[in-house]
């Protein structure tokens, strides 16, 4: 017989018999068995009573219920139950994974495997690099704990400790977690990942930083990388340029631009100066206009007497998306490109609205109407529909009312339309002044004088200078100027002084001529009942 083949026939019987021998030597449970596939060589070793070994040597190929393992040589310990791979290791566990290494040792009772050296761990989605992992083939749960890195197409993940359950493909980040993508940055001491759907949940402290240099400082929630859509819960802080966003929950749908923050939700705008708070709130990250209710209020911050303005909807956006340009600039395009560049960099490209129960607050001054506009650019307060202003004793009314402001402080007022001003003296004594239209001048958040034109009334008490009533007047005329007293002592900027330009016509009454209520102009209401006295009651 031809010696070569001798040689084979009895290679194979020693394989088979090895492959008996170690079948008999694990436990009857059919999924622990490990089955030896191939080897070009195989040695027997019994170093002692109590143990044996094989070794198997060159295009090593084992299996274990659905678990195959390739390997250059091996060392297997029957006595142990464990066997040791050396050089190209490889572990394809099923559908699940494949694990590739220098070294392995693998407890074939506990079907748990140690890599060391050179190891990658893929679950055909993101790939683990790492220089110690464990991997448990019944948990399919990979571990390390000595530094790991993840690949998934363009996202990088770095940690020192991790833990890769390979058939959810989930991968529970701990200690020192970065996360690198061309998208965004991120770092935290915890984070949980999926490789199949990209996304990433937060569960401790963690920051973010994107493209656009926009971060975000979370404790909880989610972003999906794939969808470019965040969730973050218990109030994370995101700023975005010069607008701080904090609330409760905030959401984000980079695709659309879309952002939306609930829960005692603040936005802070440090161009601006002013602070938004409301239940709920939606901004557009694209046209950084923002929409705002469930009881929303708008700060506009100064040193001394910031203005507090709450309504049932809140809305502030650009001026440039919200006027044309001008045709005659748009026949110049590349001026026309200039410009409007120009204008949305500019601070004062801004306005805000509000709508519906419209309650405004400063220490100065105050008012209420039903809709209000203002604008950035030449900061007017536009007042609609049955406004009311008061400055200390004085209450302004009328169909339409502007209120000018300079340094953020008011400084005039022109009342359109039904124009009233009603100044209280005492208890039921008022000075009042009705006519088409009136302007008004401040200084300090208190009326100095007041011009009133078209059909003008005027109503107004004469007193002393201990302040006791001489008298009443009650005149008409085309203008009426008055002029209240400029010594800042006066108590309450007290009427000084009334001019009557032309066309006048008049009665002065002694004080017990008419009774207070009879001293009323056409249309006279006192609102001070609905007048906000403090921050605090705007929503009262």
């Amino acid at each position: 017989m031809n010696s070569k083949l001798i040689y084979l026939v009895f290679f194979c019987g020693v394989l088979v018999n090895a492959q008996i021998a170690w079948s008999q030597q694990t436990v009857t449970d059919t999924t622990k068995k490990v089955e030896i596939l191939a080897a070009k060589k195989l040695e027997f070793l019994k170093p002692n009573d109590t143990t044996e070994l094989q070794i198997l040597a060159g295009s090593v190929k084992l299996k274990q219920a659905n678990t195959l393992f390739y390997c250059d040589s091996c060392v297997i310990n029957n006595t142990t139950h464990v066997f040791e791979a050396f050089g190209h290791v490889h572990i394809n566990d099923g559908d699940t994974a494949n694990a590739f290494s220098d070294y392995l040792r693998y407890l074939t009772d506990k079907r748990v495997a140690y890599l060391q050296k050179n190891v990658r761990l893929t679950d055909g989605k993101a790939t683990l690099t790492t220089d110690n992992l464990e991997y448990d083939v019944d948990t399919k749960l990979g571990i390390y704990t000595s530094g790991g890195r993840v690949v998934n197409k363009k996202s990088v993940l770095t940690s020192l400790e991790g833990y890769y359950y390979t058939d959810l493909k989930d991968i529970y980040f701990k200690k020192n977690v970065e996360l690198k993508d061309p998208a965004y940055f991120l770092k935290a001491d915890s984070l949980l990942y999926n490789t199949q759907s990209e996304m990433a949940r937060f569960i401790a402290k963690t920051f973010i930083r994107d493209s656009s240099n926009r971060t975000i400082v979370t404790r909880e929630g989610f972003y999906d990388t794939k969808n470019r859509k965040a969730e973050f819960g218990a109030r994370p802080i995101i700023e975005d340029g010069k607008t701080k966003i904090i609330a409760d929950r905030v959401a984000f749908d980079d695709s659309t631009g879309m952002s939306q923050a609930e829960g005692n939700a603040i936005v802070v705008d440090s161009t601006q100066q002013t602070v938004i708070i409301a239940g709920k709130i939606f901004r557009n990250n694209k046209t950084e206009s923002i929409l705002a209710f469930n009881k929303p209020l708008m700060i506009v911050k100064q040193e001394e007497d910031s203005i507090y303005i709450t309504a049932d909807t809140l809305f502030s956006a650009r001026l440039t998306d919200l006027y044309s340009v001008k045709d005659s600039i748009q026949k110049d395009t590349i001026t026309t490109r200039k410009i409007v560049d120009t204008t949305e960099k500019d601070s004062t490209n801004r306005y805000f609205e509000a709508f519906n129960h419209v309650r405004i607050f400063s220490d100065s001054v105050q008012s209420i109407c039903d809709s209000m506009f203002y604008s950035f650019k030449d900061s007017i307060f536009r007042l609609y529909k049955d406004p009311v202003v008061w400055s200390r004793e004085s209450q302004v009314t009328g169909d339409t009312i502007l209120l000018l402001t300079k340094n953020r402080k008011a400084d005039r007022i022109k009342v359109f339309e039904n124009s009233m001003l009603v100044n209280k003296v005492q208890a039921d004594f008022f000075n009042q002044v009705k006519s088409a239209r009136m302007d008004g001048y401040l200084t300090n958040g208190s009326i100095d004088s007041v011009r009133a034109r078209g059909f003008a009334e005027c109503i107004y008490y004469i007193q002393n200078e201990d302040s006791s009533f001489t008298g009443v007047n009650q005149s008409t005329s085309d203008i009426i100027d008055l002029y209240f007293a400029q010594d800042s002592s006066a108590k309450d900027k007290a009427l000084q002084r009334v001019v009557f330009r032309s066309a006048v016509k008049g009665t002065l009454w002694p004080m017990h001529a008419k009774t207070p209520e009879e001293l009323r102009l056409r249309s006279f209401k006192w609102l001070g009942d609905r007048r906000p006295k403090t921050k605090y009651e705007l929503y009262e």
